[in-house]
């Protein structure tokens, strides 16, 4: 007797469940596609966007170019931006005053740790890399020439974030920027 009873009450659970899966699969708010109609732009005071024509580019597009995403990393406090290295461009040997995380999106971004600049030292890293400039790291980077398109990377820290150039023996050069 007990077994049946069991029976009966799994039964029941399965048919209480199979009667929720039928309402979920039917609730139109449940199973959305790419085809049916989009909802509302969501409030910027709860989802803060920026779209990609309203990006901030600095530097020279086909040389590097870094565009603001969050913050600002000349001030206080966290930041996102996004780089764009070209084929046969890259920075000189540098440390910076705080950690940077930085993930490839795409392309092959070259590094090094070397504080002599020769691009034959630099190491290809790959999308979806992620790295860390750790503080007061020398290193340099870019992308080598005959790459088929611009390494473009995510970097995010907490600023102010400051670069300082070094000469081949690792020492400070020139003033900090």
């Amino acid at each position: 007797m007990r077994f049946v009873a069991k029976v009966i009450l799994a039964a029941a659970l399965v048919g209480i469940g199979a009667a929720g899966m039928a309402v979920a699969q039917n609730d139109p708010r449940i199973g959305t596609t790419v085809n049916d109609p989009i909802g509302p732009v969501p409030d910027p005071t709860r989802v803060g966007m920026t779209l990609p024509k309203d990006i901030k580019w600095s530097g020279t597009e086909g040389v590097q170019q870094m565009g603001i995403l969050y913050g600002d990393p000349a001030k206080p406090g966290p930041y996102t931006v996004i780089y764009k290295w070209w084929p046969g461009h890259f920075s000189k040997p540098h440390y910076h005053n705080n950690v940077r995380w930085a993930y490839v999106i795409s392309g092959t971004w070259w590094t090094s740790s070397s504080s002599v600049y020769d691009e034959r030292t630099t190491y290809p890293v790959h999308a979806g890399t992620v790295a860390v400039d750790l503080l007061n790291g020398i290193h340099w980077d870019g992308a080598r020439t005959g790459e088929k398109e611009p390494a473009v990377l995510i970097l995010s820290g907490n600023g102010p974030n400051i670069t300082q150039q070094v000469d081949e023996n690792g020492k400070p050069s020139g003033p900090p920027r």
